[in-house]
């Protein structure tokens, strides 16, 4: 059976436009790894503070998860890709948990996806001054639920005690969200009209609203929506600068787990193989690739040779590079010629790998710009890779400059 989540075009559509105000809610989470034996042990609001996932403990478990995840609210990626990296999180740290495959991840993966949609929705909302919201129920859901369907186009005062249980999602998988509007007419456009807050009743089962799933009647975002907005109002809006961004807050020893998890997701690595083959096929693509921030310990020896401050720099692929890698170190003949072989596109999935364990961290001189470099390299399968970092102070980068591969050779 064809799972929904990846099937599902208006989820994929915004796995693919991560908004500033979603992506710092979720990374004002991440300074606070809360372990859990169940998912109820974090109740409503409190996951506005931090990020569990149902039976995760251990610190190391956690952050590769919340690499993970973020990677996606963050990035955008389809939740084929987050399955390769939960299977190779959970291979790495031996975690035994429950539920089938298909089910546990596509919960994890759309639960984190709507709550921090919903929650950067809100913040949104309040920074507008909407003084009116209208629910809308989601046309593309497979199984709707009746009180649901009854809710669509209520148009309430955004004030209105209804939303603090009510505001959406109400439950696993609803889609539902809440659109703003300035006058009561204007909820026209979206179906909307006034009407009165319903009451539904308490349903016994669950102790909620009825047509709420336990656990779900509260706003998320609520507690933390001004910290936010203050985040997000210093943003550029474009997706590699949120990909880097909003870590300050992060305790040091958490954000530098985060680093190292982010770099060993299968994705990454998939996804800087793509981006160098799209820009030396010569299609359009961003201007960075992000390969993840520098850890603490890594920005302290980048400092050490060159003297440059580099504390939350990341390193990056730029639409360039590999371009003049492959006018550099492409040729198979010129390469053997050096005793190396040529760079191929298929390296430059290597480049995480490289930057989490490298074996030599040198000074490589400076640019002819008057830019320092620094070279890493690491020994991989018998091969001696090295990749050359130019360090650009105002995009707050390592970017890739050059990268040569000598076979069973010490770095030179």
């Amino acid at each position: 059976m064809s799972d929904p989540a990846a099937a599902d075009p208006k989820v994929a559509g915004v796995l693919k436009r991560p908004f500033p105000e979603q992506v710092a809610f979720f990374r004002a989470k991440l300074g606070k790894m809360m372990p859990s034996a169940k998912w109820d042990d974090v109740w409503k609001g409190r996951h506005d503070q931090g990020f569990m996932v149902a039976g995760a403990a251990k610190a190391d478990l956690l952050s590769d998860l919340a690499a993970a995840v973020d990677r996606v609210i963050a990035e955008g990626g389809s939740i084929q890709s987050f399955r390769k990296d939960f299977a190779r999180i959970v291979e790495r740290n031996g975690w035994d948990y429950r539920g089938e495959f298909n089910w546990r991840t596509r919960v994890i993966y759309t639960t984190n996806l709507s709550t921090s949609y919903a929650a950067g929705r809100l913040a949104q909302l309040r920074e507008g001054g909407f003084e009116w919201w209208v629910y809308k129920h989601s046309d593309s859901s497979l199984h709707p639920r009746p009180l649901h369907v009854s809710w669509n186009g209520l148009t309430l005062r955004a004030d209105d005690p209804w939303w603090k249980a009510h505001y959406p999602p109400n439950g696993w998988g609803c889609r539902c969200r809440v659109v703003g509007v300035r006058r009561p007419e204007d909820a026209d456009r979206y179906g909307g009209k006034v009407r009165t807050a319903p009451d539904n009743g308490i349903d016994p089962k669950t102790g909620e609203p009825s047509g709420i799933d336990r656990g779900w009647g509260y706003m998320p975002g609520d507690t933390v929506s001004d910290a936010v907005r203050t985040m997000a109002a210093k943003t550029q809006q474009w997706d590699y600068s949120l990909a880097k961004s909003y870590m300050q807050g992060v305790p040091e020893s958490v954000r530098d787990r985060l680093a190292t998890a982010y770099r060993s997701l299968p994705s990454v690595a998939d996804d800087v193989r793509r981006y160098a083959q799209a820009a030396l096929d010569g299609r359009d693509v961003p201007p960075y690739r992000t390969m993840g921030l520098l850890t603490s310990a890594d920005a302290k020896t980048v400092g050490g040779l060159t003297g440059a401050r580099v504390d939350l720099f990341d390193y990056a692929i730029d639409q360039y590079a590999p371009r003049h890698i492959l006018t550099g170190h492409g040729d198979a003949k010129s390469e053997l010629a050096r005793g190396q072989r040529e760079v191929r596109v298929e390296d430059y999935a290597l480049l995480p790998e490289m930057l989490n364990k490298p074996d030599l961290v040198e000074d490589g001189g400076m640019t002819k710009a008057g830019r320092p470099v620094v070279r890493i390299s690491k020994e991989i399968g018998g091969e001696m890779r090295t990749a050359a970092f130019e360090i650009r102070e105002k995009r707050r980068s390592l970017a890739l400059q050059s990268m040569w591969i000598k076979a069973g050779a010490p770095p030179r």
